[in-house]
């Protein structure tokens, strides 16, 4: 019997050397709900789970055509009807 290996989690610093983001930015995205803590240390460093590289490559993509706030509708919503309105339009529903 095999016990399932446990997700990796990364910190701050992994997460800085790995996408080349900076500390504010992450921090950023936390505030606004963009990404979020999968669990904190002992100290209560956050700590970040595997998806949250995907996460991070979809709001690199997203950013080059929505704002910070339009992006967190539309992952919130996971909206594919979000990105078919023209854009401004987005945030009037």
């Amino acid at each position: 019997m095999t016990a399932e290996r446990p997700p990796k989690l990364y910190k701050i610093g992994e997460l800085i050397e790995f996408t080349g983001l900076s500390r504010q930015v992450l921090h950023n995205y936390t505030l606004l709900g963009l990404i979020s803590e999968s669990a904190r240390t002992r100290s209560g460093h956050r700590l970040y789970g595997e998806d949250v590289f995907d996460r991070l490559r979809r709001i690199r993509e997203l950013k080059k055509s929505h704002t910070l706030l339009e992006i967190r509708k539309l992952l919130d919503k996971g909206g594919a009807a979000f990105l078919d309105k023209p854009r401004g339009e987005e945030m009037r529903e």
